[in-house]
């Protein structure tokens, strides 16, 4: 099957003439008006519910609203005006003299302020003695975005380092045919070394996401590229999730603080009254289970409409051998492609409700992807989906059967080994194998049984006990009503604790297979974590008074992509150290000393076998690794 991917830019193969400098489009203008909807839809409920009576407050808000419309206009337009991006093929030195910018330590964009000019040198004297972008490459093409009015700026982002382009397009964006690029690196986390552009026009916006892309050297995809597309029949998953009564709620305090906003009381409403009214005069046994029906319809019905808007044309494809990319959305379209040199792993997650109901998602570990919140709207790689799905999804990611499962991997660009067989950083082949792959299922390293107790006893202390003790006030101070109230809550919430202590148990694993660290915890959403072994950064131990009784000890994974640190919760102390140092040889190496040698500084009495079988200790400070 043959795809699209970027073609490189013939400017590319010409250098000779300096690259323009483009702007954004000038329909950039009215998508900053959006704003507006808000309170205009809410002066125009006020005017409706009046009866087109619009008070003084209403005048006032008005006013408000046209004078700040003025003030938005202005900047909108001075920002359009004094925008302006490229990308240059010369390291940000153009014809002009431009200099060469200084790196962003984090690995992000570089900036400088105060240019003078559009085109002269600039005189700030840090940035003009400043060393050339990279030794190896100083003129490696880069994205260049300059802004500012008073303070010029210009920020730039090698092109080798750009990991991830994103293009987003909210419903304001589609109705005027325009659409957000934002460029994310392996540092664009909080650091916030991520360049965006809204707007572009859609043509404009995929013209610059290929010449972008274009550096990896866009080897073509073998077999079918495509790893899944939306089944409709999938649907059924949607309202398996706790948001289903969550988001009823959150929905009614949202709709609260917009009537109050506008000066409606709900309570005051004639169906509110008259509904908690009749609530309140009917069989409790009635109505609250007519309650609990209500909610969860309108629950379900909403998680079917976000299943559908955020899903809508869901199609997760190799555009070519470096490159993964997701499209979805229907009101607000998304389309993220990924690096396959950060693609750092996957994360199987398996929420309570949907576990029960045989399904699973699937999200991608990886780098470039933006701060925590970012990460969790750009990394999803499936919705929720049969485990089958799931699992073949996650495979075809990783190039390799998903660990435990034995099963064979899909074909095309996504089938490699990503196991060590390319660079030294675990990059995987730039032209991975496309025949199905089989691996021994790898047996997850069951936990303590002191990690059972610790959470039979968690559950105890902080659901059971608080609860029973609250009503059992209550029913004293009110009503014996309450008491009896309290015994049933301990009768039932006694054996619930308890069996999702042990489900909670029974999730705990971890172990290694190949190039790959496994690790599996949770119970209200159980996640299977697969992770790169050579992407590990760092290791942090970390334990309790109570976890040291227990002799467990909580390992957290840190690595630059996903959300920056996974943990291994509760291991037995006596082998958190040797596994840590087996999954990432090197890290820890210098901090561990082989039993009955004298270590150079004072140690941790705690003895950790190493991975050669020995007895080993850690170095540690206060109850975390100085690995870290």
């Amino acid at each position: 099957m043959s795809t699209s991917h970027p073609a490189r830019p013939a400017q590319w193969d010409h250098p000779s003439h300096p690259p323009q400098w483009r702007r954004l489009d000038p329909r950039t203008l009215l998508v900053h008006c959006g704003w507006m909807a808000a309170p205009l839809g809410s002066l125009a409920l006020t005017a409706l519910a009046t009866g087109g009576r619009i008070s003084a407050r209403g005048w006032i808000t008005l006013a408000v609203i046209a004078a700040s419309f003025a003030v938005v206009t202005m900047l909108g337009l001075i920002r359009w005006a004094r925008t302006e991006f490229r990308v240059s093929l010369n390291g940000g030195a153009d014809a002009a003299g431009h200099t060469a910018m200084r790196p962003d330590p984090a690995g992000g964009a570089a900036s400088t302020g105060n240019a003078p000019t559009r085109d002269a040198p600039t005189s700030n004297a840090s940035t003009r003695n400043a060393p050339t972008r990279n030794a190896s490459t100083p003129n490696a093409p880069t994205l260049d975005i300059r802004s500012g009015l008073f303070n010029r700026r210009l920020r730039s982002i090698p092109l080798h380092r750009i990991r991830t382009v994103d293009l987003t397009a909210s419903p304001l964006h589609r109705l005027l045919g325009v659409t957000v690029l934002r460029a994310g690196t392996a540092g664009s986390g909080e650091s916030g070394g991520a360049l965006s552009l809204d707007a572009l026009a859609v043509p404009e916006a995929a013209r610059l996401r290929a010449e972008l892309l274009a550096r990896a050297g866009s080897a073509a995809a073998d077999g079918d590229p495509v790893l899944a597309r939306i089944d409709w029949r999938w649907l059924r998953y949607a309202p398996l999730t706790f948001w289903i009564v969550g988001g009823v709620f959150a929905a009614a305090g949202s709709a609260y603080r917009v009537l109050d906003g506008i000066g409606i009381e709900p309570w005051k409403l004639g169906i509110v009254r008259q509904a908690f009214a009749e609530f309140g005069t009917s069989a409790l046994w009635v109505t609250v289970p007519v309650a609990l029906l209500a909610v969860l319809a309108l629950g379900s019905a909403g998680a079917l409409g976000l299943y559908v808007e955020n899903w809508w044309n869901y199609r997760l494809e190799w555009t070519d051998g470096h490159t993964l990319q997701v499209r979805r959305g229907l009101f607000t379209t998304r389309s993220v492609a990924i690096e396959r040199a950060r693609l750092r792993g996957v994360l199987l997650r398996e929420p309570l409700l949907l576990r029960a109901g045989g399904g699973a998602l699937v999200r991608a570990v990886a780098g470039g992807l933006g701060n925590r919140e970012e990460n969790r709207k750009r990394s999803g790689l499936l919705p929720p989906a049969p485990r089958a799905e799931a699992l073949r999804v996650a495979a075809g990611t990783l190039g390799v059967p998903f660990p435990g499962t034995g099963a064979g991997t899909g074909t095309g660009a996504g089938a490699g080994t990503g196991t060590g067989t390319g660079t030294g950083k675990g990059h995987p082949h730039p032209h991975p194998p496309t025949t199905t792959t089989t691996s021994t299922p790898a047996l997850l390293t069951p936990h303590p049984r002191a990690a059972l107790r610790r959470r039979r006893v968690r559950g105890m202390l902080f659901v059971v006990l608080p609860g029973t003790a609250l009503l059992a006030g209550l029913g004293v101070a009110l009503t014996p009503v309450l008491l009896q109230c309290a015994g049933v809550f301990a009768v039932v919430a006694t054996p619930l604790v308890l069996w999702l202590a042990r489900d909670a148990y029974r999730s705990l694993g971890h172990g290694l297979e190949g190039g790959f660290l496994v690790a599996r915890s949770g119970t209200f959403s159980r996640d299977t974590l697969v992770l790169q072994r050579s992407a590990i950064a760092a290791w942090t131990f970390t334990d309790s008074p109570f976890t040291r009784r227990s002799g467990l000890v909580t390992v957290t994974a840190a690595v630059a992509a996903g959300e920056d640190g996974y943990r291994i919760r509760d291991l037995a102390a006596g082998e958190a150290a040797g596994f840590a140092a087996a999954a990432g040889p090197g890290i820890l190496a210098e901090f561990l000393v082989p039993a009955g040698e004298s270590p150079a500084a004072p140690v941790d009495s705690r003895q950790f076998p190493g991975s050669s079988g020995r007895t080993q200790q850690g170095r540690h400070r206060s109850d975390k690794s100085p690995a870290t």
